[in-house]
């Protein structure tokens, strides 16, 4: 009755986002406008995720020469070799920066904590209810991804279940450490294996990869693509005037038919590689990259740096694309011109981030990653003060919007890998090496910070507030992903991919995998609510 009576006017919520006029707003339209702002965030993280992405993949594509000489003949072979291992890659560049908002959020919050003897409020009901999400909707998501029939699969299945014993062990390490070992208090040395036990997955994870004896599943694989990414054959129409030829065309024409193409790729339906078409029906969020990307076959060392980045903000200005004047239906390109107009502000401030083309993508994925941090720093403060208006238990926000808001990035970096990729291994490894990453590095740093400060300081272990229902959270965590994982053992037997596949099936898994969610966030809420 709490959240009831606070939304009604009985309490005075005394925190504010930007000005402290807010406060004598009621409760109710405080409550509105904060979720109005939070869905305008997951807009602005949709686009920045898709523009980590691509420089994502500008850095992992990077390869170098390699001079060997024959032994046989005494002649120089030159090849090229990836610098990048694409498994290592899942797991740091994708799982980690996708992650980064939880790590970022609660590194600050652990540095502002330094000195108190309890954790701050960053904690592991959070990053529970941000393993869920990956796990449920994520999958749910990806699942529908691919068009009806096409089939993806898993390439590597032993390296995907050394990957997700990873991730079920680092919720089993934390359930040993808060209610087993050390009950409701962690000490140094566990917080310093929480972090080492990061470089073990990667070890591992390597391992099995190479195919180590003794360190990796004697399994079989099928042959994975040699690009991370498919490569793009693009038919693209000019504007005249359009900066020397790469300003952004969002359109492409195939016998005076147009549409709307995913945010990386265009692709025609007249192409003959079969395993690289990919056309998608964009979602909004896709809308709003499809004007930041120079097409792949331009040499992009001949590319003006400069005239690009200009080029990045005359599009984030422009609010008809040609795609929108050439729409015979009026009410289509008035409807389309003011979703250009709504997202315009995200575009204008992303336009600022560098072109993927220098350093090997490195500063626009740097540059990406605080962006996205700065956002979901936004969104915890927005679901902080609708906790507050509402009354709403912090847990239960924590549970369902905290954890979707810092999540979200995992969402469409998976979705776009399920787009653009000929397998299902990075979509399914950045789900499951994510809830490792908040672990082990998401919460396992802060942790080894405020340990290592209060062991100097006071000679003491951190403590940590409100751990008795976080068992019953874990339980119920480990029963419904028990489920989830079945359902994609059952797919690969039965249909002999994890995504896509009959359109049906696929909307009956992915329905299946959001009641998982659900029941979840049910049963969390009411245990942390008192209810139950």
């Amino acid at each position: 009755m709490l959240g009831v009576s606070s939304i009604l006017g009985d309490e005075k919520c005394g925190s504010y986002l930007l000005f402290h006029g807010e406060t004598e707003l009621g409760n109710g339209l405080r409550a509105f406008l904060y979720f109005l702002g939070i869905a305008y965030c997951f807009l602005g993280l949709s686009a920045i995720t898709a523009r980590f992405f691509r420089s994502m993949e500008n850095v992992v594509k990077h390869s170098r020469t390699v001079v060997e000489t024959d032994p046989y003949t005494n002649t120089e072979i030159i090849r090229q070799e990836k610098v990048w291992n694409y498994t290592i890659a899942d797991i740091t560049l994708l799982a980690f920066g996708t992650s980064f908002p939880q790590i970022s959020l609660a590194t600050i919050d652990a540095i502002r904590n330094i000195g108190n003897l309890y954790a701050g409020g960053l904690g592991p009901g959070t990053l529970v209810g941000s393993a869920a999400f990956d796990l449920f909707p994520i999958h749910a998501v990806c699942v529908v991804v691919p068009k009806a029939g096409e089939l993806k699969k898993i390439s590597d299945i032993g390296v995907w279940l050394v990957e997700l014993f990873w991730s079920f062990w680092a919720y089993a390490w934390l359930y040993i450490i808060l209610e087993v070992w050390t009950p409701n208090v962690v000490t140094l040395w566990e917080a310093l294996l929480t972090v080492l036990m990061y470089g073990l997955l990667l070890t591992h994870a390597y391992a099995q990869d190479k195919r180590w004896p003794y360190l990796s599943i004697p399994l079989s694989r099928s042959e994975r693509p040699e690009e991370w990414v498919p490569a793009e054959v693009a038919s693209v129409e000019y504007e005249d005037d359009a900066y020397d030829g790469y300003s952004e065309i969002c359109a492409v024409e195939d016998d005076e038919k147009m549409e709307i193409v995913d945010i990386f790729s265009i692709h025609s339906e007249n192409q003959e590689v079969a395993d690289s078409v990919y056309q998608k029906v964009p979602p909004a969020e896709d809308v709003m990259e499809t004007c930041n990307r120079p097409f792949q076959e331009t040499d992009s060392e001949d590319l003006d740096v400069l005239q690009l980045w200009k080029t990045q903000f005359v599009d984030a200005l422009t609010l008809e694309s040609p795609g929108s004047r050439k729409l015979n239906n009026i009410y289509f390109r008035l409807a389309r011109t003011f979703w250009q107009s709504l997202v315009a502000p995200w575009r204008l401030l992303f336009a600022f981030v560098p072109p993927y083309q220098i350093a090997h993508g490195w500063i626009a994925f740097i540059c990406s990653l605080l962006f996205i941090s700065g956002i979901a720093y936004i969104v915890t403060k927005l679901t902080d003060l609708i906790s507050c208006v509402t009354g709403i238990n912090a847990y239960v926000i924590a549970f369902t919007a905290l954890a979707a808001g810092t999540s979200w990035p995992d969402l469409v970096a998976s979705k776009i890998a399920a787009e653009r990729q000929l397998t299902a291994d990075s979509a399914i490894a950045n789900i499951t090496c994510s809830n490792s990453v908040n672990i082990y590095v998401g919460i396992g740093v802060p942790w080894l910070i405020n340990t290592l400060y209060n062991f100097i300081a006071y000679g003491e272990a951190l403590r940590i507030e409100n751990a008795e229902g976080l068992s019953f959270s874990l339980l119920v965590f480990f029963c419904t992903s028990v489920g989830c994982i079945s359902v994609l053992v059952v797919r690969r037997l039965i249909l002999g991919a994890e995504l896509g596949g009959p359109r049906l099936w696929a909307w009956v898994t992915s329905v299946f995998f959001m009641l998982l969610w659900l029941i979840f966030v049910v049963l969390s809420s009411l245990r942390v609510s008192g209810i139950i």
